[in-house]
């Protein structure tokens, strides 16, 4: 295909580079089989039923899922075997009970008396076991049960009464302020010891644990040993972004996700050339802003994909970018006239991807550009 299609494509368009994609998809499973452990993709950042057939290695999963929208928009498409890894809430469980019912294998993810009980209730009450992990605090970003607490046995013990305990899962979010190799291969031993810690206090209480799961993109590249674990979890890694590359996870010429832009106007006395990608198109992300290089709203290459030397998106209203060079790298602003197509990667792929209702996916073997529909709801 021919990059001369991206003239005919309104702006800004979302584009998906799948040569990249599949590359980034083989880096991650290739890394990851002489650790013994499987993976399974988090499909939230692709929300695409063509894209996640590209990722999953059968087409059915095992896969990981942000949303029951989701789970239920993959498990249509064939997908069979999934965990929801958003903290269950009981007015959900009749969606849950639905999506097993109708074949899929959906796990949730829980950290409370209070919802294992429902869960409990609800498994009683169906005559359907509804399978739950709970989750396990590594770092204290966000949610879960410290490894040592009380509460994991007897949350534990709630489940096995009346429901199905099938493991423990953690996620490294703190691993996203961590940069290089070394760091992040330090996290990702800190986030398996916790959970295979959890796993062994389940085990010597007399419960259940077939499943350790762990899962960042971060670690994912990083660890080295994952003993004890039975699966990894990653999502962004699919496409990558900006803020992969700020943490050295990935370059800038793995980010498979971009936005096409028009030049619409200057304002030559600021330096600055405006064009139709504003927030609206990449999202109020500013993931880089915390890192040694901060790219602004994103970072602007030419048409075929080349970063253009410090240009970035350094503002961004509804639907106006002001593009100009980075502040302090003395570049002089170059000569972009008014209907000059440019490409912008995104601090975060998720953010941006959710802005739009689908891709164009560059580097198939089509004559025409195909197009992904994406899907949006919780």
């Amino acid at each position: 295909m021919s990059l001369a299609a991206l003239d005919d494509l309104d702006t800004p368009a979302l584009l998906l580079d799948a040569g990249r994609m599949r590359r980034n998809v083989e880096r991650l499973r290739t890394r990851l089989a002489p650790l013994g452990v499987s993976i399974r993709p988090h499909l939230k950042t692709v929300k695409s039923v063509e894209a996640a057939r590209l990722i999953l290695a059968n087409g059915t999963g095992p896969a990981t899922a942000s949303t029951l929208k989701e789970a239920e928009v993959f498990a249509a498409a064939g997908v069979s075997d999934i965990i929801y890894a958003v903290g269950i809430s009981p007015a959900k469980l009749k969606r849950v009970l639905a999506l097993r019912a109708g074949g899929c294998d959906l796990a949730v993810v829980l950290d409370s008396l209070a919802q294992a009980e429902a869960v409990a209730a609800a498994s009683r009450q169906s005559g359907m076991r509804i399978p739950a992990l709970i989750e396990i605090d590594c770092d204290g970003h966000r949610a879960g049960v410290a490894p040592d607490a009380p509460l994991l046995t007897a949350i534990g013990a709630v489940l096995g009464r009346d429901a199905e305990l099938r493991g423990v899962l953690t996620h490294a979010g703190e691993s996203y302020g961590v940069v290089g190799a070394e760091g992040l291969a330090a996290f990702a031993e800190r986030e398996r010891a916790a959970v295979v810690a959890a796993a062994e206090r389940l085990r010597a209480a007399g419960l259940p644990c077939p499943v350790v799961s762990v899962g960042s993109t971060p670690t994912a590249h990083f660890a080295r040993d994952l003993s004890g674990v039975t699966e990894v979890r990653a999502g962004v890694y699919v496409l990558f972004d900006l803020v992969m590359a700020g943490l050295e996870v990935c370059t800038t010429d793995d980010i498979a996700l971009s936005v096409l832009t028009t030049v619409i106007g200057h304002q030559q006395e600021r330096g600055w050339t405006i064009v139709d990608a504003g927030w609206m198109a990449m999202s109020r992300d500013r993931g880089t802003a915390s890192q040694t290089v901060d790219q602004g709203y994103g970072l602007v290459c030419d048409l075929e994909g080349r970063p253009l030397d410090d240009l970035i998106l350094v503002s961004a209203n509804q639907e106006h970018g002001i593009v100009a060079p980075r502040p302090g790298s003395g570049r002089t602003p170059p000569d972009l006239p008014v209907g000059t197509r440019l490409r912008i990667l995104p601090n975060h792929a998720c953010a941006t991807g959710a802005q739009f209702d689908g891709y164009h996916v560059l580097g198939l073997a089509q004559d025409e550009l195909p197009y992904w529909p994406r899907f949006r709801g919780w």
